[in-house]
């Protein structure tokens, strides 16, 4: 049997939750109000509340089985554990797939933000910097997550002040388009993109230091903190742009600021985003080659992935492999269709891993089966009712990556040639 050269465990519960913070305030937070808004209208504050309640029961289950499978790889390991190998594909596979095209989402967002006109070189080089940076380390990751995290939360304070003080502007007529109560479901879909990324703990599993305590708590902690801001933030985008102009918005955080009056705080709002963009980037592309590398190492994925190695003991092939996929996307992405793709696939993910968690026989009071049950029809339906191009895309996608696997499993049972 085939041995793999293991990660090291050198994050604590500080790091991790940092991470999980970092990949959660990324362009969800610049990007997905406005999307979801000309979705649902003023109930976007719904959506808000419908997505976190459906990420809180996904943390709960992420933690139960992180807990109890502190390897890399997160609900890819976890499905193959609990419900067999099939599932436990499903799972990667969205992950892998959905979160690749998130992170072309996140780079050019970042670019968008910085300069617009030239917007794809930009955001090639920060995939080429972020995967230099990863090769380094998980501690160079950890501590660029929370230096880019303390610019996106004094970012986030700024806008938040700026809006309360500054004028109210009067109000810019009704949400154009289809914004609705029938809307509040796609935009809860949509609003998740902006809560997944404490998956990227799980995915570290093989990297936290006593991880049946530090995995749960770092993701309970981080999903708390990005739910209050994201409420918040809703709040006050709703009041101070009202529904139709944020509905239309293309950068809601950078027009709430010059519609105060202070468009002098404009650059702050760019750096802020850039600074968010990044941070998740950087994140994501460390969590989508952990997932890789668990893959690779069950031959779900070609066994060169696997290879750990280096200076810094990190999975160098499954993250040069997923910078390079990142930036083919860069060249046909576009940021709020990727967002669907990658909710798409990242609800998929997490309706294995409810499943999963739902066939666990030892189970803290905090996590009754029904609270995994509810995870997992929530997570479908968000799935079902997001728009149709991007469920019909990564519908495709996985359908791809399901035959792929029952061709390659055929092959290998074929008898040698002699």
């Amino acid at each position: 049997m085939q041995t793999h050269q293991r990660l090291q465990r050198r994050l604590g519960v500080f790091d991790a939750t940092a991470i999980g913070l970092g990949s959660m305030l990324g362009a969800g937070v610049f990007v997905v109000f406005s999307p979801a808004t000309a979705l649902a209208g003023p109930l976007m504050i719904v959506s808000v509340l419908v997505a976190g309640a459906i990420a809180y029961c996904n943390a709960v289950a992420s933690a139960q089985l992180a807990a109890k499978y502190p390897a890399s790889g997160g609900t890819y390991v976890y499905g193959r554990k609990q419900l067999g190998e099939w599932p436990g594909f499903i799972a990667g596979w969205g992950f892998v797939t959905g979160k690749t095209a998130s992170c072309a989402a996140m780079a050019l967002t970042s670019g968008h933000y910085v300069a617009p006109g030239f917007a794809t070189p930009l955001a090639v080089a920060a995939v080429v910097v972020l995967t230099g940076v990863n090769l380094m380390g998980i501690t160079r990751t950890a501590l660029l997550t929370r230096i880019l995290l303390a610019i996106v939360l004094g970012t986030l304070v700024f806008v938040t002040v700026a809006g309360i003080a500054g004028p109210h502007p009067e109000p810019a007529g009704p949400v154009t388009g289809p914004g609705s109560a029938w809307g509040i479901l796609p935009a809860a879909g949509l609003m998740f993109f902006a809560f997944a990324g404490y998956a990227r703990i799980a995915t570290l599993g093989e990297e936290v230091k006593d991880p049946a305590r530090t995995i749960p708590r770092a993701i309970l902690a981080a999903l708390a903190a990005a739910f209050t801001i994201y409420l918040a933030l809703a709040v006050l985008l709703l009041w101070h742009l009202s529904p139709g102009r944020l509905a239309e918005s293309l950068s809601p955080l950078l027009d709430a600021v010059t519609s105060s009056g202070l468009a002098a705080g404009a650059p702050v709002v760019q750096a802020g985003a850039a600074a968010a963009c990044l941070g998740a980037l950087l994140a994501l592309i460390t969590g989508v080659g952990r997932t890789a590398l668990a893959m690779a190492r069950e031959r779900d994925l070609p066994s060169a992935l696997a290879r750990v190695g280096g200076q810094h003991t990190v999975p160098f092939v499954a993250e040069l492999s997923v910078g390079a996929a990142v930036i083919v996307l860069l060249l046909t992405a576009d940021v709020l269709t990727v967002v669907g793709f990658s909710s798409f696939g990242v609800l998929i993910y997490y309706s294995v891993t409810n499943a999963a968690a739902f066939t666990l026989a030892e189970r803290p009071r905090t996590a009754p089966r029904w609270l995994n049950a509810a995870g997992f029809v929530g997570c479908l339906i968000l799935a079902v009712t997001l728009p149709l191009a991007s469920v019909a895309g990564m519908a495709a996608v996985l359908a791809a990556g399901v035959a792929g696997r029952f061709l390659v499993l055929r092959l290998r049972k074929l008898p040698p040639r002699t």
